[in-house]
Parts: structure tokens; sequence; C-alpha cells
């Protein structure tokens, strides 16, 4: 069984970091188009990890296998490797941001009907709604937020 140990991230891994975002993307954001993609990528490495508070999980040869970033209470983001989901990996993010980091919101890709689920089996409920997402796309937002500490954790 592995070992999955939560990390701090280093700015020199910031490229490891898009590459995991972009598998995950294409595998969970069906929504998305080749063109959002792209004009995301950059955006994640040269703004949105700077803007956050990062952490990731690494294996025992200390690859990155997945990664959460944390601003004000909020899990900004939560990207898991496709070849790692489904290994607790998400779950031990998801614990040590609420618990270490105090997050009490998430907002999801209305469509991403895997990540709502994810976080409503957590204790996450919808809570508000955006048309649009932060860049001004077309992709509603919910809103969620968590219905009290540790106490919902399944």
């Amino acid at each position: 069984m592995n070992t999955f140990k939560v990390d701090i991230v280093q700015k020199s891994e910031y490229p490891i970091l898009v590459e995991v975002w972009e598998a995950s993307v294409r595998a969970t954001h069906d929504f998305l188009k080749e063109e959002d993609i792209r004009y995301f990528r950059p955006l994640i490495l040269n703004t949105y990890l700077d803007a956050v508070e990062l952490r990731c999980v690494r294996d025992n040869q200390r690859k990155i296998l997945g990664f959460m970033g944390v601003s004000d209470n909020n899990l900004e983001m939560l990207f898991i490797h496709p070849n790692n989901r489904g290994m607790g990996i998400g779950r031990k993010l998801l614990d040590y941001a609420i618990l270490e980091l105090q997050v009490q919101k998430v907002d999801v890709n209305e469509q991403n009907e895997q990540a709502i689920g994810f976080y409503s089996k957590y204790g996450f409920d919808v809570v508000g709604r955006s048309e649009l997402d932060a860049s001004g796309k077309p992709y509603p937002i919910l809103h969620m937020k968590l219905k009290s500490n540790k106490s919902n954790m399944k």
C-alpha cells in the first residue's frame, strides 16, 4: 500500500503541477474546449499558482500525484493526476485543507458532476451559483460551503 505525504510545493515544481492540472482537466472537464485549456494553462502557471497556498501529495519517491491551492478559507483548486484517482489522494488533501488550512468553501464547475458529488459526499452544500466562471467564461460555478467541520467527513 502506498503511503502518501502532504507536502509544500516549491516554485520550481510549478511546471509539474501544470502537467497534473492538464491531465486532470482532460480526464474530468469534458465540457471545456481545447482553446479553453490553452487559455488557462499559462494563467495556471504564471498567475493562479502564486495566488494560493499550495500543498501536494507525493508518493514514496517524492513524485507529485495531486495538489491543491487554498486562499481565504476557500479551496481554489484540487487536481489529481488521472493515473492516481481513486487512491484516497483527494480525500487526504481535502482532510488537510479543512483541518490544517481551515477551508470552509469551494467553487466547482456546475458541469463537473464528479467533483460536485465528491464535495457533497464530504459535507459541502451548494449555497450559490454564478452564471460565469471567474474569467468571465460561460461555465457556471456552484459555490459550496462545508456544513460543519470534521463531523461530516465520511
